[in-house]
């Protein structure tokens, strides 16, 4: 069994809120455009990390992660890319990795929009855990942590925090 943490779009930004949320999980899984190599590193210091790297990301995070990641998490095939799309609505080349590896999870962001959707058509469960940085045009910061177990997805929490907080 896991315990998994998922963000995506930082931005550069990894604060307190975020770490508590995420304190518990044993693993985060990132979507991409973490903004910085050092904000990179400060997650993959905190926990043990699975990321991609987004459009915004240089080659300080380009060094580090790829644009596709492909795994196997207990009983369950991932497969993550920044820019993915939802079902319907895949960007291309998402669907065309979706075709390919036929994933029970398919993790993307950049659409800085929390969805959590299951795709009939394909039997998998979507995830974009929307953007828990403060750049963008959301209000509100989100992630997601889940567990998987026995080849199923449970205990799916969502956090939010405000964009914007007064100091």
């Amino acid at each position: 069994m896991a315990y998994i943490g998922l963000i995506s779009d930082t931005h550069g930004h990894f604060d307190d809120k975020l770490r508590k949320f995420l304190d518990p999980v044993d693993v985060v899984w990132h979507a991409g455009d973490f903004g910085t190599g050092e904000v990179a590193q400060e997650i993959a210091a905190f926990k043990p990390l699975v990321g991609v790297y987004g459009n915004c990301d240089g080659y300080d995070v380009r060094s580090f992660h790829s644009g596709v990641e492909c795994f196997e998490q207990d009983g369950m095939g991932v497969l993550m890319t920044h820019i993915g799309g939802y079902p319907g609505h895949y960007d291309l080349r998402a669907l065309r990795l979706i075709e390919m590896v036929r994933p029970q999870i398919f993790v993307c962001g950049h659409s800085h929009i929390l969805k959590v959707v299951y795709d009939k058509h394909y039997d998998m469960m979507v995830l974009n855990p929307g953007a828990c940085g403060v750049e963008g045009f959301h209000l509100v910061r989100t992630a997601l942590r889940f567990r998987i177990e026995d080849g199923k997805l449970k205990d799916m929490e969502v956090g939010e925090w405000p964009k914007f907080t007064k100091s």
